[in-house]
Parts: structure tokens; sequence; C-alpha cells
């Protein structure tokens, strides 16, 4: 995943939770998250689901996408153990969700309206 901030492109390498199923999973029971490592949350339409922590160790940020690639909400969350979790919402409807580590995206200069787009790496 190539983001495009403030301070330049920078690289993600995700995971894609493409089903209902890997969608509910996301990042639960992860005890580590490699400093350019995330999960991309992929929708078929657009959605206005909400995120929850529920059973993920780590802290976590999250950019909500729309259909043109654009940021349009991000959020910081924090881990949970016991009901009832917080939720986190986009405050527009959005087809994409890309978590990193916390503070991923204020350390590389991501903000709300810039540029995320897909990036297939080459093997070898």
């Amino acid at each position: 995943m190539l983001l495009r901030g403030a301070h330049g492109e920078t690289t993600l390498r995700v995971a894609v939770a493409r089903t209902d199923a890997e969608r509910a999973r996301g990042l639960m029971g992860q005890r580590r998250l490699a400093p350019d490592s995330g999960m991309l949350f992929a929708f078929p339409q657009p959605t206005e689901a909400s995120f929850w922590m529920k059973d993920t160790l780590i802290p976590l940020s999250i950019a909500f996408v729309d259909g043109r690639g654009r940021i349009v909400a991000m959020r910081d969350m924090t881990p949970c153990r016991h009901d009832p979790c917080r939720l986190y919402r986009s405050s527009r409807p959005y087809l994409g969700a890309i978590e990193a580590n916390r503070g991923y995206f204020r350390r590389h200069g991501i903000r709300i309206g810039d540029l995320v787009r897909p990036r297939v790496l080459g093997c070898g």
C-alpha cells in the first residue's frame, strides 16, 4: 500500500481482509506488528461499519479510505479485553480501512485528504 503524505511517499505492507470472517478477525490475538506492516479491510461497497478492539493486543491507528483513494477519517484505537469495547467510526462512508501500529500515520505525515494507492510488490 502506497501512502502519500506531508513527508512524501511511504509503503505499508498489508495483509488484506476481504471476507466477512477475515474482517471480523482482523488483528485479534496478534502480539506484535512489524513497524511497516498493517491490515487493509476491503469492503465490496461503501460502508459505515464501525471497528472495535476486542481481543486486539496492539494499540493501532486506523485510516478510512473512500472510493477515490482519499483518507476521509483517522482514529487512534486502544486494545480492549472486556466488553463493552469502544466503537471507532468514520465520519463518512468508506470502501477500505487501513490499520497500522498506533502513530504510524502521524509519524509519516499522513493526514485526512491524503492519497492511498495499492501497490503490488514484485518477488525477488
